[in-house]
C-alpha cells in the first residue's frame, strides 16, 4: 500500500521534539565553529577560540543528551561525525593557517591537509568501532587515540599559550608545525586515552568534586585561556596513566580467558555433587 503525502506528515508531526535536542546541539556545535572562521578572518582570535570552546562543549553535551533522552540514531551518529569533521578538522588548522602557519608557504598548507586527512581517519574509524559488538565492556573507558575536540584543544594550544603570555615564541610557524604534526599523529594513533564516559564519583566524593567544578568555573570565567592551556596540558599528562592503565585491564582479561580456557578443558562435574 502506498504511503500517502497526509501520511507522511503525519509522521513528522508525531515525532517528539525531545528526540530533536541532540541534532540541534550538533548543528548549533557545527555553526560555532564554522563562526571562528569569520572571526579567524578578521584577525579577532580570542573570540574564535571561543567559539571552537562552544562547539567543542556542545559537541559534548548532546551524545549524553541523546542517551538521556533515548533519541539516539544512526542519523544522529553520521550528522555528529559530520559535524566534527567541520568544527575539529578543518576549523583548528585553518585557524592556524591563518595565524601563522601561511608565514610557512606551501609547507604551512600541507600541513592543513595531513590534519584534516588524519581527523576523518580518526572519525571514520571511531564509527566503525561503534559498531563492533565483540569489544570487552571494559574498553568503554578508553579511546583510541585522541577523540576530536580534544585534538582541536592540542592543535590549538599554542594559540592559548600565546594568548597567555602575548610571547612570539608560541606564534612561530615551526612550533605551530611541530605541535600540529605530533597532534596529527595522536588522532590516528593507538594510543588508549581516558574517555571519562563511565566516571562514577562515590557519594562522599560529591561535594568535594562539586567544589572542584565550582573552582574550576570561576577560573575558566578569570583566566580562560591559562586555564584552558593548564587543562590541555594536564590531559597530555594523562596519557601515560591511560596507557598504563589499559595495559593492565588487558592482561586482566587475558588472565580470565586463560581461566576460563582451562576450565572447559576439566572434567564435568559429577551430577550428584553439582548443586554443593
Amino acid at each position: 500500500m502506498a504511503r500517502t503525502p497526509t501520511h507522511r506528515r503525519r509522521r513528522l508531526r508525531a515525532m517528539p521534539f525531545n528526540r530533536m535536542i541532540p541534532n540541534i546541539l550538533t548543528l548549533l556545535a557545527l555553526c560555532a565553529g564554522l563562526t571562528a572562521i569569520r572571526y579567524g578572518l578578521i584577525g579577532q582570535w580570542e573570540k574564535a577560540l571561543l567559539a571552537i570552546t562552544a562547539a567543542a562543549i556542545l559537541d559534548g553535551l548532546d551524545g549524553r543528551i541523546a542517551r538521556i533522552l533515548k533519541g539516539t540514531s544512526k542519523f544522529g551518529a553520521e550528522l555528529d561525525s559530520l559535524a566534527d569533521f567541520v568544527s575539529f578538522g578543518v576549523v583548528p588548522p585553518m585557524l592556524l593557517y591563518l595565524w601563522t602557519l601561511q608565514e610557512a608557504g606551501r609547507f604551512g598548507w600541507i600541513l592543513v591537509l595531513l590534519y584534516s586527512v588524519c581527523m576523518v581517519l580518526r572519525l571514520a574509524r571511531f564509527n566503525t568501532f561503534l559498531e563492533d559488538v565483540e569489544q570487552p565492556a571494559w574498553t568503554a573507558n578508553f579511546f583510541t587515540g585522541v577523540p576530536a575536540p580534544m585534538g582541536a584543544g592540542l592543535v590549538l594550544l599554542p594559540m592559548a599559550l600565546w594568548l597567555v603570555t602575548e610571547s612570539d615564541l608560541f606564534r612561530s610557524p615551526y612550533l605551530v608545525s611541530f605541535v600540529l604534526i605530533g597532534v596529527a599523529a595522536l588522532l590516528v594513533s593507538r594510543i588508549p586515552t581516558f574517555s571519562f564516559k563511565k566516571v562514577k564519583i562515590a557519594r562522599r566524593w560529591v561535594l568535594p568534586t562539586m567544589l572542584i567544578v565550582g573552582l574550576y568555573a570561576a577560573l575558566l570565567i578569570n583566566t580562560p585561556w591559562a586555564t584552558v592551556a593548564a587543562t590541555l596540558l594536564l590531559y597530555l599528562a594523562s596519557i601515560p596513566f591511560s596507557m598504563r592503565a589499559y595495559r593492565r585491564m588487558l592482561e586482566r582479561g587475558s588472565d580470565e580467558t586463560e581461566t576460563d580456557d582451562m576450565d572447559e578443558t576439566e572434567e564435568p562435574l559429577d551430577p550428584t555433587t553439582a548443586d554443593d
